[in-house]
């Protein structure tokens, strides 16, 4: 009679040691390739950190030490007289109700027409509509320069120059906006808008109650690059404006160059200014945006 051995059982410890090795792995390997990775990202961070930091820096130093041998990141005299003389001299506050009109009624246009127009190019099928979109697309093979002639003709001739509708109008639509949107629609199932028109709900409700909550991220990011790019606006308001009253927060930076010389602190001070409503309003939304669920009201 032949006999077999048995397998001896682990023991507690022995069972624990094989249950950990794994994980242990796993865990090492992970961070064995997060830290070169990270490591890139921090040394990127710095180098597009630091002219920003020289930058806001040296609006804190008097004008003398600006230019002062040799030079130094850290001012030895903080002031805030740059900050002050730019504010009195240029009507900021007028410059920021100015341009804050003109960002929010522009990016809330933007998202709806963006929004409206994605959907339709994604979930309609017509031959028309792909002419309409590759016509679009086509609109960022064109300089902004080459483009801005024709459109001052147009505002021009519709009776809009010197006007904050001028300004806006010719921003609605925007290329970005309607390729963010139809990618993202084609993303969602066409099941789920054939089961609402099952159910008796018209277009115009699928699209208010189902595709633009699904859509909120996309909405909160393009919300955020539309009120960027409408702030930092210099070339159009400055064609299309010549009442100072009606200025945006750009031209009147710009308004502070003199002819002759430039006081650097003032435009330093000046142009830092105009960048905290773009800091704000990007800490504000940044946490919508991330933590926003894509798949809200989906199922698998």
């Amino acid at each position: 009679m032949t006999t077999t051995d048995m397998p001896r059982p682990l023991d507690a410890d022995a069972k624990q040691a094989v249950s950990k090795k794994g994980p242990r792995n796993a865990v090492g390997g992970g961070l064995r390739r997060a830290v070169p990775a990270t490591t890139l990202l921090w040394i990127l961070a710095g180098l597009y950190g630091l002219p920003v930091l020289w930058f806001i820096l040296s609006s804190l130093k008097p004008a003398s030490d600006l230019f002062s041998y040799p030079l130094t990141l850290v001012p030895d005299d903080v002031t805030l007289s740059g900050y002050l003389t730019a504010w009195r001299s240029a009507n900021f506050s007028q410059y920021f109700i100015n341009t804050t009109i003109v960002c929010v009624i522009t990016t809330i246009l933007t998202v709806g027409v963006s929004c409206c127009t994605g959907y339709a190019l994604a979930k309609y099928d017509n031959k028309w509509l792909k002419v309409f979109f590759v016509c679009i697309l086509a609109t960022t093979m064109l300089p902004g320069e080459v483009m801005l002639a024709p459109e001052f003709l147009v505002v021009r001739d519709l009776g809009l120059y010197n006007s904050f509708a001028g300004i806006i109008l010719p921003a609605v639509l925007t290329a970005t906006g309607c390729f963010m949107f139809r990618q993202f629609f084609l993303t969602v199932p066409d099941e789920l808008v054939e089961a609402a028109r099952i159910d008796g709900a018209r277009e115009l409700s699928i699209f208010l109650r189902i595709m633009v909550p699904v859509s909120r991220p996309i909405m909160l990011t393009l919300a955020i690059l539309s009120f960027q790019w409408r702030w930092n606006d210099y070339i159009w308001p400055l064609l299309m404006l010549n009442d100072p009253k009606k200025f945006t927060v750009q031209i009147g930076i710009q308004s502070i160059v003199g002819a002759q010389n430039i006081n650097w602190s003032v435009l330093l001070g000046a142009s830092v200014i105009s960048m905290i409503p773009l800091i704000v309003v990007f800490l504000v939304f940044q946490r919508y945006v991330m933590n926003a669920d894509i798949n809200a009201g989906l199922k698998d």
